[in-house]
């Protein structure tokens, strides 16, 4: 069993309700990974996403390493039949076959390059470990998803549940980098398993990839998106068509109270790291109706049922 996408998810409310269930109870299956180790391995940096597996992982009883690739292992070719005469000292199918001796599990992360939509698209370091490899592989973020992080944010949005159909809102917001569209795919993903009036607000030609959104109703004036919703997700992402560039950095998309003042008293939701009065204002995320910290926590729970369904497969 792998987990590299939340469509890996055989039926998300079931998947919620366990991981609740875990979160009263954590330590209830700390023999779980008695003798087996977790491999997690950084092409980037990390904060909420390493404690919070490294976190689920010693809650299971499991063994932990962590190797980070942008300074301590040698750089990867992942091309087949490569002549690797310059740059890479190390070839995937090598790498994989022998982390997969030290580990039970390899958890990996690897960020967009923003630079080749093709390359980011095929998930190169991703795929190369699950062709390579010979045990279950995680996503911790990879080129074009966020499995973890969108599991967390459904958890979340469970505990924080309306008596009516929700109504949930992925809002653009301006950003001064080039971020991956990782974050927003994924909660595209699981919000479409979900029964919600689901909308996407963005500025025009800030489109996600169509084959991941599909029929999923875009609206690109923000405060019409905003009326009555119950919840509020907010992040960046660089432009799909004109790969990787920021075509738009307009403030009006910043959310404000005034534009909260739009809604149904709606939570508010970001992944986090936030450039707070770029992304949302200081009144916004610092409210009672902020629950970024709550997400964070949900991580590890959704992590540490990521990796106990793999353990309990693989018995």
């Amino acid at each position: 069993m792998n987990y590299i996408s939340i469509q890996n998810i055989d039926s998300l409310n079931k998947w919620v309700k366990e991981a609740l269930k875990i979160k009263k109870k954590p330590l209830k299956n700390k023999k779980l990974g008695k003798n087996k180790t977790l491999g997690m391995l950084f092409f980037n940096s990390s904060l909420r996403t390493r404690l919070s597996t490294q976190k689920a992982a010693l809650n299971l009883g499991m063994n932990v390493m962590v190797m980070n690739f942008t300074s301590e292992g040698w750089t990867l070719e992942f091309e087949d039949g490569a002549i690797m005469n310059s740059g890479a000292s190390e070839h995937i199918k090598e790498a994989a076959a022998v982390v997969s001796q030290y580990c039970d599990i390899i958890a990996i992360r690897a960020f967009a390059g923003l630079v080749d939509k093709e390359k980011d698209n095929a998930e190169t370091v991703l795929m190369g470990f699950l062709k390579y490899a010979t045990v279950p592989i995680v996503n911790m973020e990879s080129a074009t998803g966020h499995p973890l992080q969108s599991l967390a944010d459904a958890i979340t949005m469970a505990e924080h549940k309306t008596k009516h159909r929700p109504k949930v809102v992925l809002t653009w917001a301006p950003h001064p980098r080039a971020l991956p569209q990782a974050v927003p795919n994924s909660f595209v993903q699981m919000m479409q398993l979900q029964d919600a009036d689901f909308v996407i607000t963005h500025p025009k030609g800030y489109e996600l990839n169509p084959e991941i959104t599909k029929d999923s109703k875009i609206e690109y004036d923000q405060d019409k998106a905003f009326e009555n919703a119950d919840f509020i997700y907010a992040k960046n992402w660089s432009n799909y068509n004109e790969y990787g560039q920021i075509t738009n950095s307009n403030p009006n998309w910043t959310v404000t109270a005034d534009k909260m003042k739009l809604t149904n008293n709606a939570k508010f939701m970001h992944c986090l790291p936030v450039r707070r009065n770029v992304i949302v204002t200081d009144e916004v995320i610092d409210s009672e109706n902020s629950i970024v910290i709550e997400q964070a926590n949900n991580r590890t729970y959704a992590a540490q049922l990521v990796l106990q369904k793999i353990l309990e497969n693989g018995k």
